[in-house]
């Protein structure tokens, strides 16, 4: 069995990962001894000899990492790779989602990919080459994943790839500091976040908002980002899931009553585009610099996921991200205090061989094991929606802000749903859409008939 050992064993291994205590074979708590596996006499071993002795095999893994993110990506694998002697043989690619299947139909294709969307999964799983998920691999999601998240990495009916990252999106931007000069408080309903943003315009220091929507090739997605976070809140999440499979059509009322809630928001001179422009300008200002207005006292909020903290420190190494800090983020509100919807996105690990080696490798990455040893792994920007996960190795205040989100049972999660759609929708007519209802102020309802038009037959 590859259930993970979840003691002093499981603790030495990030001990003996970080270099900072010799190893041998390690007690168990029955007092017994576990011998490490080939590979490595190391006490953190312990914990990997349910994997086997893989000495002499080797898995190939190919994915969209690459650069920094890649290493820290290897360095999460490498005690795997000890203490069992599989190799383990990584390839990142920016050209990834082009050329896996080149190299699936070519029969070239890698022992284990990971993908960055569910869209991706059910194309790769129609070539007939994904293998499902193992049994050791679908106990691990059962018990530390959401049932929403294995849905993810199921086609037909047929469980094929565990989750792996996970990015919570749904989170607003502003400067506790601020905040406190101004006297107000951190939003729980979207009514609250009404009212704020009117009391924001109203006491005329800055503008509420500040957005940005560009994105050279991809303009437009942020604020497919925005509207599915309406969405999620005013349609519900029923509605939903039937909007980005087309069981109601793109322009269905509920969809248009939440554009039109959003446009109250971001879609109005009064509260937008701080220290920018006009409504227009947010077809064209960056997503990457959106947010800044903020530092510089002339915005309260932007909205943006968890991984905008990294902008922040590209603009200014010096600024703290943290509750008490330069900037912070709360959780985008729900329509009560009490509901708790959240978009998000994530990767899911696929197998296109079934060799023991393969599986075992897969049970791992399935396992709190690796979720934590990839944490200590990454300074900041990344999380997983492993329940598992120990939140302490998190070195980011807003990486744990967002696992606490994300493991939430609460939390009502759906994936980024342009993902979702077809991509000719998706990355299309979505994002070149929502861009015109910016740049050209082009009506709501004209909007979403455009994209409606585009929908596959």
């Amino acid at each position: 069995m590859f259930r993970s050992t979840r003691t002093l064993a499981a603790l030495a291994a990030f001990v003996c990962l970080a270099g900072l205590t010799a190893c041998g074979s390690t007690p168990t708590t029955d007092g017994s001894s576990t011998p490490a596996p080939a590979g490595s006499t190391d006490d953190a071993c312990a914990s990997y000899a349910q994997y086997g002795d893989l000495a002499g095999k080797k898995v190939t893994v190919y994915a969209t990492f690459i650069d920094q993110e890649g290493t820290e990506y290897e360095s999460s694998w490498a005690q795997f790779a000890e203490c069992t002697g599989a190799e383990i043989a990584y390839e990142g690619s920016r050209d990834f989602e082009a050329q896996l299947p080149v190299r699936v139909e070519a029969g070239a294709a890698p022992d284990i990919a990971i993908l960055p969307q569910p869209g991706l999964l059910r194309t790769m799983v129609a070539t007939g080459k994904v293998k499902p998920a193992p049994d050791t691999v679908a106990a691990n999601v059962d018990q530390y994943w959401s049932a929403s998240w294995k849905a993810y990495g199921t086609v037909d009916g047929t469980f094929y790839a565990a989750p792996l990252g996970a990015s919570a999106k749904s989170f607003v931007w502003y400067s506790p500091a601020m905040f406190a000069d101004a006297g107000y408080t951190v939003p729980t309903t979207w009514d609250e976040l009404t009212a704020l943003t009117e009391q924001i315009a109203a006491d005329g220091v800055a503008k509420p908002w500040c957005v940005g929507i560009e994105s050279g090739t991809g303009t437009g997605w942020p604020a497919t980002d925005w509207l599915e976070d309406v969405v999620l809140r005013f349609a519900g999440g029923e509605n939903y899931d039937k909007w980005i499979s087309h069981e109601i059509p793109f322009n269905d009322p509920s969809i248009l009553e939440s554009l039109n809630e959003m446009g109250k928001l971001i879609h109005d001179d009064r509260y937008v585009n701080a220290g920018i422009g006009d409504i227009q300008s947010i077809a064209a200002e960056p997503w990457t610099d959106a947010g800044y207005p903020i530092v510089d006292g002339q915005c309260y909020l932007h909205r943006a996921a968890s991984f905008y903290q990294t902008n922040w420190t590209t603009l200014d190494e010096s600024l703290v991200v943290g509750e008490d800090g330069d900037v912070w983020a709360f959780p985008l509100p729900g329509l009560t205090a009490d509901s708790k919807p959240v978009i998000g996105g994530g990767d899911f690990v696929a197998a296109f061989d079934d060799r023991p080696e393969v599986q075992a490798f897969q049970a791992f990455l399935a396992s709190p094991e690796w979720a934590n040893a990839k944490a200590t792994a990454t300074p900041q920007g990344w999380v997983t929606a492993n329940s598992g996960l120990d939140a302490s190795l998190l070195k980011s205040p807003m990486d744990q802000l967002a696992f606490s989100v994300l493991s939430d049972p609460g939390v009502e999660f759906r994936f980024d749903g342009s993902d979702l759609m077809p991509s000719e929708v998706g990355a299309g007519s979505f994002w070149k859409e929502m861009t015109a209802y910016f740049a050209q102020d082009k009506s709501a309802a004209d909007v979403l008939a455009a994209i409606e038009a585009t929908w596959p037959k």
